[in-house]
């Protein structure tokens, strides 16, 4: 497992030490537990991810395309 230094102020550095206290865990696992929550995968995880994604659609990638470009171009009219 890789080791990670991170500055932080001291009162978030207090903070997420309680915060680990309090739900019986180290920072790091609060941490790796945040990571999962706001979806940060590995690049071969978000690959096998599509992949399944890809799979259980049933679209070819020509409509797949199609609605992501429809969707994108939505999202940004929206800005």
């Amino acid at each position: 497992m890789s080791r990670l230094t991170i500055t932080l102020s001291e009162q978030r550095y207090l903070a997420l030490k309680e915060a680990a206290a309090r739900r019986k865990k180290t920072i790091g696992q609060l941490i790796d537990e945040s990571l999962d929550f706001y979806g940060i995968k590995t690049r071969q995880d978000a690959l096998a991810l599509v992949r399944r994604a890809r799979a259980a659609s049933k679209m070819t990638e020509e409509e797949a395309l199609a609605i992501a470009v429809k969707e994108t171009r939505s999202a940004r009219r929206g800005r």
